[in-house]
């Protein structure tokens, strides 16, 4: 028997059932380094990087993992080693906050051409196409790289978390071995091999070979000690032999998935249908070897301690500047159920002189996790006898996981309810690393292959189907997998932080000098495979539920026996950028169907008290183009728009109703009412590239990113290429320029 001591040093990045380790004594090399440098807003870029250091130690290779804001741990102007980035791009294509003065460092005029000749690079650069600047903090570090005489070992990835980042990753991740390797052959034939390795000397450890085992061996195998999943009495149902069926040993050829497809039994055999589903699948994938990611190293210690039950406050866990203010009005903006709801939500202010906002600018709400998910979490853990237990966390002292720490969003000695109410984000996404560590927890054999294929090359698919796209939640996947038992270290390990949830203002102060209004439509998200029932969004069901009962009515707290209106935590985030033009003669053209028209009430408000002040000045011509589902039921703010039309602070307003089969009382007879704000922009194609084109008048854009915002962009386009008469390439820079220039703006969100 193996100690397992062994088996999780050297987890194989190609798993079946199990492994045989045979022991030999060979010489020990040299391991070869390689630097590490990673840039995350929210963790994930941070998350891959680990990843690659922890596979690296299994591939015999040293990985110098830092952030790149830890510059004093690494010096790129004397490394001789193979560098490699994992960046994430965060904002309107923005640095990650870690990331800025990297950015800013290598971005120094004084630097010469050659100042990085002598580095060797690879980058994975991490975007989302719904978003205008795919990419753009890894575009740009590589650009400045090259600029500076840095060489490329290993072409860049750019992987798209619109479609799922593991399809550019998982390929990306397997060729970056061999590179790395070749780059460290070519620079030891160059005679830096003195500079690109160093002894590790461990001489208590043995060289391991692995060999595959067949499903017989398997079933001989103890069980790891370590990781021995619990004695849990399965409720599932018995799996088919789909499911069932073990991993062979035979080499994986193309990756083979499963689809949402039936498959019938032989002649013979009674006519079932099989179904994939989440919990099942089909073949080729139910049949093929795996290739599934390595086992992340556990490293915290969770400990109680009983303590007498006192309720909490909520306290922010980083720097934000953190208000606590009551909601003074809430109204419901849209009408009729054929449509998303929209509420309005009025914040007073009155006590935070501080808390002082722009139109144009976004603040946080931070929400908890609902109750009803926190207490069915506890009850699937097993833990809630010790909801009310503080939680003490500590480091494993035999982890192997590098640059171990407690998470920083994890207070310590808090109750455990606490923790997974503020802490912990247990709506999001399980990630494949979260599935391959569930796999050691679940004792039904069915089950664990069904995990392992999820988290599989070859599972990519099912795993997008099954799991991304629905945007399964960490419950639902384990209601899913009755025998999957995990530990709670095992959740603030891999679980991310709970992030707060940002919203435009659609305000202005000079209008409403001590509130802070913003708008919302509730999300909602339909019943599915792993979803018997549907769900709200987490932070717009919470605040729904909050106002419900005083819709449409103020909150009058002064009232005899009334009570007290809620409140909820919010920290602002400046917006820099996406404000009013400096100069107030300038025109500017704003795109927000649905809530997207947000910000621009708050420019409208900001732009008729301005007119007020100074009636003397020049002020440019406003464009709003507005859309929604119908003119009775989800027209926002009609009256207010309206009331900005006819007071001139508003002198062109482009209203369209998707689902409304009308003609536009304007247009000849035979010409349909335009459906989208893109469709109107194209009729007034002469006007808006005028402005921008020939008055350098700015134009803004807010709301969905995946389709409205893409939609805009092409026709903008379009536009531009009809207007000057250049083809696609020039009329995309010259979009680009005024993106550049701060003159095309955009607030979108996915």
């Amino acid at each position: 028997m193996v100690p397992a001591r062994l088996r999780r040093l050297y987890p194989a990045r190609k798993v079946f059932l199990g492994l045989s380790v045979q022991v030999c004594c060979m010489p020990r090399e040299a391991k070869a380094r390689f630097v590490l440098l990673y840039g995350s807003q929210k963790g994930q870029a941070q998350s891959i990087a680990e990843g690659v250091a922890e596979e690296a130690e299994e591939r015999g290779l040293v990985a110098d993992l830092c952030c790149l804001d830890q510059s004093e741990k690494y010096n790129l102007e004397t490394e001789r080693a193979p560098v490699v980035f994992v960046v994430s791009t965060t904002g309107d294509g923005e640095p990650p906050d870690n990331t800025l003065r990297f950015v800013k460092s290598i971005k120094e005029r004084t630097l010469s051409p050659d100042h990085y000749k002598h580095l060797l690079y690879a980058l994975l650069a991490l975007g989302d196409t719904n978003y205008a600047n795919f990419c753009n903090c890894g575009k740009t570090i590589e650009r400045r790289l090259q600029q500076l005489g840095a060489k490329q070992f290993y072409p860049t990835g750019y992987a798209d978390d619109g479609v799922g980042l593991e399809l550019v990753i998982d390929p990306w991740l397997e060729g970056l071995w061999n590179a790395i390797k070749d780059a460290l052959s070519k620079m030891a034939s160059d005679g830096n091999r003195d500079d690109a390795a160093r002894e590790i000397p461990d001489p208590s450890l043995p060289d391991v070979q692995l060999n595959l085992l067949s499903i017989g061996d398997k079933q001989n195998r103890e069980p790891d000690s370590e990781y021995a999943p619990p004695s849990v009495v399965s409720d599932a149902r018995p799996a088919s032999s789909a499911v069932s069926a073990g991993l062979t040993s035979r080499p994986t050829s193309a990756v083979s998935t499963s689809t949402p497809k039936t498959q019938t039994r032989g002649e013979g055999a009674a006519h079932v249908s099989l179904a994939a589903s989440l919990r099942s699948s089909l073949p080729p994938l139910s049949e093929s070897s795996l290739n599934v990611p390595a086992l992340p190293p556990p490293y915290l210690d969770v400990t109680f301690q009983e303590t007498d039950a006192v309720e909490q406050a909520f306290e922010p866990s980083s720097k934000e500047t953190l208000y606590q203010v009551p909601i003074s009005k809430a109204v419901q903006l849209s009408k009729g159920d054929s449509v998303k709801t929209a509420l309005l939500l009025e914040l007073d202010i009155s006590g935070c002189p501080s808390l002082t906002y722009q139109p144009g600018d976004a603040f946080d709400v931070f929400c908890p996790n609902r109750a009803e998910e926190v207490d069915q979490l506890l009850h699937r853990l097993g833990l809630q006898d010790q909801r009310n237990h503080r939680v003490q966390i500590t480091l494993r002292e035999d982890t192997k996981k590098k640059g171990a720490q407690v998470p920083p969003h994890i207070p310590q000695n808090v109750p455990l309810l606490f923790l997974l109410t503020w802490c912990l984000e247990i709506r999001s996404v399980p990630k494949k690393a979260f599935l391959r560590a569930l796999v050691e927890h679940t004792s039904d054999s069915g089950q664990r292959r069904r995990l392992q294929e999820l988290c599989s090359k070859q599972g990519a698919s099912d795993y997008s189907l099954y799991v991304r796209e629905p945007s399964l939640s960490v419950s639902e996947l384990l209601a899913a997998f009755p025998s999957c038992s995990p530990p709670l270290s095992l959740l603030i390990e891999l679980l991310p932080k709970l992030q707060p949830r940002p919203y435009s203002a659609a305000s202005s102060r000079l209008r409403h000098p001590e509130k802070l209004r913003f708008v919302f439509s509730v999300v909602d998200f339909p019943a599915c495979s792993g979803r018997p029932a549907g769900r709200r969004g987490l932070c717009t069901g919470w605040l729904c539920d909050l106002v419900n009962p005083g819709l449409a009515l103020p909150v009058k707290a002064e009232s005899p026996g009334s009570p007290a209106p809620p409140k909820i935590h919010v920290s602002l985030r400046p917006n820099c950028s996406f404000r009013l033009p400096p100069d107030p003669s300038v025109p500017f053209i704003m795109i927000g169907p649905g809530t997207g028209v947000a910000p621009f009430i708050g420019f409208l408000q900001q732009r008729e008290e301005e007119r007020t002040e100074k009636p003397e000045a020049e002020f440019g011509e406003t464009w709003l183009f507005f859309g929604c589902r119908y003119r009775d039921r989800d027209y926002l703010f009609r009256e207010e728009l309206e009331h900005f039309v006819s007071s001139g602070t508003l002198n062109h307003l482009k209203v369209c109703f998707s689902r409304e089969d009308r003609k536009d009382e304007q247009e000849p007879p035979s010409a349909a009412q335009p459906r989208y704000v893109q469709h109107n922009l194209l009729l007034c194609r002469q006007q808006v590239s005028d402005i921008l084109l020939r008055q350098n008048g700015y134009i803004y854009v807010c709301g969905d990113a995946k389709n409205m915002a893409k939609e805009v962009n092409e026709t903008l386009v379009e536009m531009i290429k009809t207007e000057l008469q250049v083809d696609q390439l020039e009329a995309m820079k010259t979009l680009a320029g005024l993106r550049d220039e701060k003159r095309y703006l955009q607030d979108i969100w996915a």
